[in-house]
């Protein structure tokens, strides 16, 4: 009989080619399948709660699989001395058999980090920025988006998305003392399109982009007419939320 099971965890990108398999890089996806094929003896595909770029972090992800095994408790930190260490399992739990790590999902939310000062400690996981920003303006460009349900001015070009529809229920920016911190939650997120909003944001911010002119952006459909992307090292998956009935136990 077989057995679905979700597991919670965290890992660094920095090292990875992204979450999904690739032919050209190692991935966190295919990270896992090996080790925990190695770990039961069988071969294991992971399946995970979305796809996150080459580089981004995730505080908080979900992967499931399947299993004729009956896994204990103790297999996290039995797996936790076997994963790399830019990878960690925080918890197991057996969940319903139609269980999906990415189309069970209610809502992801993500966080973009910006260092408004110099600090070798977060280089790696912020984007550093020193210049002047107007938060307030910002905050204002960010409210609109709440009431925006086509986002493709802020998605790859050919990306090949069914649909360019989200929707939004928080987009603020918070300074936090030398950091800016952009959060964001949705039901779904198009390719790049956190990195592409922030980077449209804070072009508001330096005024290149009035408060009419980001509204503009959005309404012409278009990606070209939004700012560059921002670095992915800024950008970290730090939750993700389930109807509680999906789990067994």
């Amino acid at each position: 009989m077989l057995h679905r099971y979700f597991i919670e965890l965290s890992f660094v990108g920095t090292k990875y080619s992204g979450w999904q398999l690739q032919h050209n890089g190692i991935s966190v996806q295919q990270t896992l399948n090996e080790k925990l094929s190695l770990k039961l003896g069988r071969k294991v595909e992971v399946t995970g709660a979305g796809r996150t770029d080459a580089g981004v972090h995730a505080e908080f992800f979900v992967v499931h699989f399947d299993t004729n095994v009956e896994i204990e408790q103790d297999f996290i930190a039995e797996m936790n001395n076997f994963l790399p260490n830019d990878i960690v399992f925080h918890c197991i739990r057996k969940v319903k058999p139609d269980a999906h790590a990415r189309f069970s999902a209610i809502s992801r939310t993500y966080q973009y980090r910006i260092s408004t000062k110099k600090n070798p400690f977060l280089y790696e996981f912020s984007h550093y920025y020193y210049g002047k920003l107007d938060l307030e303006k910002m905050n204002i460009a960010a409210k609109i988006l709440l009431s925006v349900s086509d986002f493709t001015s802020f998605s790859k070009l050919h990306g090949n998305n069914k649909t360019n529809i989200c929707k939004l229920t928080k987009s603020e920016w918070k300074k936090q003392g030398d950091m800016l911190i952009f959060t964001i939650t949705a039901d779904r997120f198009l390719r790049n399109m956190v990195r592409a909003i922030v980077g449209t944001l804070l072009d508001v911010g330096k005024g290149k982009i009035s408060i009419e002119q980001f509204k503009n952006i959005i309404d012409g459909k278009n990606r070209s007419l939004a700012s560059s992307s921002v670095i992915a090292k800024g950008l970290f998956l730090t939750g993700i939320e389930y109807d509680s009935e999906i789990y067994e136990e």
